[in-house]
């Protein structure tokens, strides 16, 4: 029961698979990671990144968490941009939200539920600022997904704002942020049209001289 001797026999079962098809894989990958993509996603176990996009194991650099948010405080995602982008040199960052995301349902509630709200306050800042907008949509399901829509626009415009994207931008780095969303009910993703890849396209508020 402690071992969880069905994961490793999964495991390896995997491995076999991956090696009958490409014998060399493994020992290639060991090489070292050059990944193109960073994906910051949800930390939703329906929402595998390599699998959505059906890239293999080395093609995307992954950062997840709950409702997959880039707070300026934290330093766990930092890093990982910070990372991607100054060592691995990744070209895109994507910022990748689903529908029904649950924590983003749970920012529409009042209800308290302990230290988790105050990472979900993030959420319920970004319903602040667009709640006229989803109010005026009557059913509370295409509330939550507009909602879901909207906190990930937020996350690609506080991408675009942190040091690290703007220095990489200043040095002439290639360097595109994408805002996504995910359907789990068809397995389909929606580019929502927010796409930044410089300086001159955000506000001079937040530039960083």
């Amino acid at each position: 029961m402690r071992k969880l001797k069905h994961l490793f026999e999964r495991n390896k079962n995997w491995s076999e698979k991956i090696k009958e098809s490409d014998p060399e894989f493994f020992f290639n990958l060991s090489k070292q990671q050059s990944p193109k993509y960073l994906w910051i996603g949800c930390a939703d176990s329906r929402v595998p990144a390599n699998q959505i996009v059906d890239l293999m194991p080395g093609e995307v650099f992954v950062h997840r968490n709950i409702a997959n948010l880039v707070v300026h405080t934290d330093l766990n995602s930092l890093s990982v941009i910070q990372y991607a982008v100054e060592v691995l040199k990744v070209k895109h960052i994507i910022v990748c939200g689903h529908y029904g995301c649950g924590g983003v349902q749970a920012a529409m509630q009042n209800n308290a539920l302990g230290l988790i709200d105050n990472w979900l306050r993030h959420i319920r800042d970004t319903y602040r600022n667009y709640q006229g907008e989803i109010d005026r949509v009557e059913d509370e399901k295409g509330k939550l997904n507009l909602l879901c829509e909207k906190n990930v626009i937020e996350q690609v415009a506080n991408l675009s704002h942190s040091t690290t994207v703007q220095n990489a931008w200043k040095n002439g780095q290639e360097l595109a942020i994408h805002g996504w969303i995910y359907s789990i009910q068809n397995g389909i993703l929606k580019d929502l049209n927010v796409c930044t890849t410089g300086l001159d396209e955000i506000s001079q508020t937040y530039r960083v001289k």
